[in-house]
């Protein structure tokens, strides 16, 4: 053998660490050697480096997996139940989509509102807060501010600037630009910076552990994203900031991306999606300190109109059909339900919601992580989701 073939046999024998753990007694089962054997094969191709899973119902979780590294330049960092990811796009339904719904089901906003009568200076009096949470405004899908300007003195007149050129025509077109719109609508709607509205709401509801900025010290605890990337206008690597180049133009708080998360964060968000809370419920907003259902019942995040909203279809083409915020119908993740809500983050990053199947995953990785393999990290989501839905649906 080859000295190069003998480096490759014995990187595909090396001992990445994995952890599978099954709870028993669940209504659910999950083949956990078919489960690790799925995830230790990314693994071993490195794409993604680190992970972690949750499978999720109503009763709690009831799978749950770390493993690989959270960095791998230099010292090698194990993933560990601690770690911090880089949620990039799941900012939009995590924090944006869940304040707007709040701010709805409170009476504070309507989604038929113009965008123009939160943000007075925005040109487009004919679009609404729903068509930004639908992505059907209009607006280009991306421009990369952060490489000519700094702070939201300067990058909200260019968003504005582009807003004033889009073509609305009913057609889904994903944008950024829309949750960057969404993200100051809500400062304006709740006299509140976003990342205090949220941490607001977050501590109602067990979610702390979610934020945006994450201190210099929580660095180690956190899975490294991009070296050498462009959402940077200069070389290094991207380490416990938001990896996103606008939002860190933006000092690392925006409407589209920005929040960190670790796993239980995360599978606690998602169960509170899948909790049917009584109707008779408050719904409460954020700062609320007065809460009129007793102390020993769950809080509830959002109501059955809202969660109802969310699952709604409001706008598709193609095979993007869209709800309030989410995505609808994972066609290429298996046989999950039609109205089953779904996104996805760049770093590697995904929310799986099925309310009619009691079931929720959630899958966080650094798969761009020391560079991007956006093929390999969409083949990875795909098979990973295609496992549980054919062990659990």
């Amino acid at each position: 053998m080859s000295a190069g073939r003998a480096a490759a046999a014995g990187a595909t024998r090396e001992a990445i660490p994995l952890s599978v753990t099954v709870h028993p007694g669940g209504r659910r089962q999950v083949d956990a050697d078919a489960l690790r054997a799925c995830l230790a094969d990314h693994l071993q191709r490195r794409c993604p480096p680190g992970l972690s899973l949750a499978v999720v119902s109503s009763d709690g979780v009831f799978v749950e997996a770390h493993g690989g590294y959270a960095c791998t330049v230099g010292t090698l960092v194990p993933v560990t139940s601690s770690t911090l990811y880089d949620l990039a796009s799941l900012t939009k339904v995590v924090c944006s989509t869940t304040l707007a719904l709040v701010a709805r089901q409170t009476g504070r906003l309507r989604f038929e509102d113009p965008v123009a009568s939160w943000l007075p200076a925005f040109p487009r009096p004919d679009i609404t807060v729903q068509h930004l949470l639908t992505h059907t405004s209009g607006i280009v899908e991306h421009v990369a501010f952060f490489e000519t300007l700094r702070g939201r003195g300067s990058i909200e007149p260019a968003v504005y600037e582009w807003a004033s050129t889009a073509t609305r025509d009913g057609a889904v077109r994903y944008s950024d630009l829309n949750f960057m719109l969404v993200g100051w609508l809500l400062e304006a709607c709740y006299g509140l910076p976003l990342d205090v509205a949220f941490r607001r709401l977050a501590a109602q509801h067990g979610l702390e552990g979610a934020r945006f900025c994450p201190p210099p010290s929580s660095q180690h605890i956190t899975a490294a994203t991009e070296l050498d990337g462009d959402q940077r206008p200069g070389p290094g690597l991207v380490w416990g900031e938001v990896h996103d180049g606008n939002a860190w133009a933006l000092g690392g708080v925006a409407g589209h991306a920005g929040l960190f998360a670790p796993l239980d964060s995360l599978s606690r968000f998602v169960q509170l999606l899948l909790t049917h809370a009584p109707a008779a419920e408050r719904a409460g907003a954020p700062g609320d300190a007065h809460p009129t259902k007793p102390a020993e019942e769950p809080p509830r995040l959002l109501d059955a109109g809202s969660r109802r909203l969310m699952r709604t279809r409001l706008a598709a083409t193609g095979t993007d059909v869209r709800g309030v915020g989410w995505r609808l119908h994972p066609t290429t993740w298996g046989d999950w339900s039609p109205d089953t809500l779904w996104h996805t983050g760049f770093t590697g990053t995904s929310l799986l919601v099925a309310p009619d199947q009691d079931l929720g995953v959630v899958l966080l990785t650094n798969c761009i992580h020391p560079h991007r393999q956006l093929e390999a990290q969409a083949q990875m989501r795909e098979a990973v989701h295609r496992l549980i839905a054919e062990q659990l649906l």
